[in-house]
């Protein structure tokens, strides 16, 4: 049997007398989320579970508290945490294409990147002043005028034997050529012409003979040539290796505990050998270097000394745990970085320490949080946080590589593994979309932590929600409200779950009564928040969005839209649409008419006949 309700019976109002404060100034802040008990337990649960795909969807509403939870638990959870490595991109001097990657304890990175900047620099004066100490001078001089000597008693061996067959030594471009003397005088071509056949065969037979010899000797010198840069070039490496053994060794030393950095100095000086002429240059080569020199010489001093370099890509050094990161514009490059180019004479270059880290990155070892709906704007962005999520590893690249017509030759820096817990923050929307055509969301996300918008309305829940004014004055700097402002809030909140045994847990909607109380009661010059002033904040958020219903009702008063409410009439009932504006949503009355004739025999299926239906 239909019961007729009154409107008193629609509604619950909050007795003040059963508040047991004056004012919210008396209450403990609330430190928890309300009305969220299921939400709490999944994401507690998905925060302690270290597997795997174990990563978290937050689903609800907006407004009902996703973002801000988020930040509070994930902010608790961290502090636990021990604090992940520094990450470092370091030269490969083997494969300079593929940056290598270096994992460092926390603070190690910066570091390591302030003393590879002050070994070079150490290295540099000490080379430079090692190559022009006087003892090294003195010695390499000595070299030179040894085999310099040793190759001019060649060449005077061989003109002395050249004079004796009646020929004289000319230098030339194509080398050391002979000339026949005609009265201790070289012969001109002029009288070599005049001479009879017979002695231009015997000269010629000569010269030969000669030229035999000459090239022997030029053998020989260039033997002793080599000799000598190689006794040279050992000179330079001793000198270099007893200058730059104590800088090595001090770093070696202080980081033995890492064999990665132990190995990767190892490398660093058997460079500097390597390239110790450019090294011993140096000085050279900055006073006459210009930009192009510097553009057509690929191993000009500043690309030698930048591979010495040190890329801090993430530095914890002043993480207090595990990192957080949120990410609020979640691009391909600011999630998983990217490489960097350098514009230099039309054309852009690139070198590993322009590697930069993204956020997925910054994360790793803690917890990346992102607005999914942020992220779906983002091309490429999704597939990818897949990919590293599936392959437990980032790799830093830029987009379009691979839609290049012609490759073209890049960097390729060693992967990172990652080890991240990705919080994606949604509506139940793009929930039920990623859970129906997205086969990888099910593998990857699937701890669901979904948020309710209503709530029971019990005393307990009444407490909490004027502990959560307390908190909201005390961090927003509002007034305080007293006991019966605090009951009209909770019957809004009633008003809102649109049940009078629930509560609201939308709370930007409760929020915003807040602020608007507050700012009436200020303007009212009041120290406190009455009722008068929630009522005032409540119906003046009413009027700035009812137009449309107030110009509705207008045209059923004016007849305009007609609406019987007495009496009854055949085919005919009155109907409430409701209509959402947006931001307001209200009802609107409707007369419902219906036409009867007469139809075909049998039963009607009315879907059927609609089309709906395949019965």
């Amino acid at each position: 049997m239909l019961k007729k309700l009154t409107p008193d019976e629609l509604r619950e109002i909050c007795d003040e007398s059963t508040l047991p404060f004056k004012s919210t100034e008396q209450l403990t802040p609330l430190t928890d989320i309300i009305g969220q008990e299921r939400a709490v337990r999944a994401m507690e649960f998905g925060l302690k579970i270290n597997r795997k795909g174990y990563n978290i969807f937050m689903t609800g509403l907006t407004g009902t508290g996703k973002t801000s939870y988020a930040r509070s638990v994930v902010s608790r959870f961290a502090q636990g945490k021990p604090i992940p490595d520094d990450i470092i991109y370091v030269y490969n001097f083997s494969r300079p294409e593929k940056p290598m990657v270096i994992n460092l304890p926390a603070g190690k990175g910066s570091e390591i990147s302030k003393d590879m900047e002050k070994l070079i620099s150490d290295i540099r004066e000490e080379i430079s002043r090692a190559f022009n100490d006087e003892s090294f001078v003195n010695q390499r001089q000595e070299i030179i005028d040894r085999y310099q000597k040793i190759s001019m008693e060649q060449i005077s061996q061989l003109d002395v034997i050249a004079k004796a067959q009646g020929f004289a030594l000319q230098k030339t471009s194509q080398g050391i050529v002979t000339i026949p003397l005609s009265d201790t005088k070289p012969m001109s071509q002029e009288e070599f012409e005049t001479l009879d056949d017979e002695k231009k065969k015997v000269l010629e037979q000569k010269s030969q003979g000669l030229q035999s010899k000459i090239d022997e000797a030029i053998r020989k010198v260039r033997t002793l040539d080599k000799l000598a840069k190689k006794e040279l070039d050992e000179l330079e490496r001793n000198t270099a290796l007893s200058t730059i053994n104590p800088l090595f060794e001090e770093m070696i030393l202080k980081y033995k505990s890492h064999e990665k950095i132990i190995d990767y100095l190892k490398s660093v000086k058997s460079d500097f050998i390597t390239n110790l002429m450019i090294l011993k240059e140096d000085k050279k080569k900055k006073e006459e270097g210009s930009e192009l020199v510097q553009l057509f010489n690929p191993t000009a001093k500043s690309d030698i000394f930048l591979r010495y370099k040190v890329n801090l890509f993430v530095d914890n050094k002043a993480t207090p745990g595990a990192p957080i990161v949120f990410e609020t514009n979640p691009t391909y490059y600011n999630l998983f970085g990217k490489i960097e180019g350098k514009a230099q004479f039309g054309t852009i270059v690139t070198d590993f320490t322009v590697i930069r880290s993204g956020a997925i990155h910054r994360a790793n070892g803690g917890y990346l949080v992102l607005q999914a709906q942020d992220l779906f704007k983002e091309p490429f962005a999704w597939d990818a946080l897949k990919r590293a999520l599936s392959n437990g590893e980032s790799r830093v690249e830029n987009i379009g590589q691979e839609y290049r017509s012609i490759p073209t030759v890049t960097l390729k820096p060693q992967p990172i593994p990652i080890d991240v817990k990705i919080i994606l923050i949604g509506t139940p929307y793009i929930y039920s979309l990623l859970n129906t055509y997205d086969e990888d969301f099910k593998k990857l996300f699937k701890i669901k932590v979904d948020f309710d918008i209503e709530m029971d309305r019990n005393p307990t829940n009444i407490k909490k929600y004027a502990a959560l004014i307390c908190k909201t004055c005390r961090t927003q700097n509002l007034l305080h409200f007293d006991s019966c402002s605090v009951a009209r809030v909770i019957d809004y909140s009633s008003r809102l779950a649109e049940d009078k045994t629930k509560l609201s847990t939308r709370f930007n909607e409760i929020l915003e009564v807040l602020y608007e109380s507050s700012t009436w009661a200020e303007l009212d010059g009041s120290d406190i928040v009455t009722k008068e002033h929630v009522e005032k904040a409540i119906s003046e958020k009413i009027y700035r969005s009812n137009r449309i219903e107030e110009r509705i009702l207008s045209m059923i008063k004016k007849g305009e839209i007609l609406v019987d409410t007495e009496g009854a009439a055949v085919g005919q009932v009155n109907g409430l649409s409701v209509l959402d504006a947006g931001d307001y949503v209200f009802g609107q009355p409707s007369r419902i008419t219906t036409k009867v004739y007469l139809g075909d025999a049998g039963v009607v299926n009315i879907e059927r006949e609609a089309k709906m239906s395949g019965l």
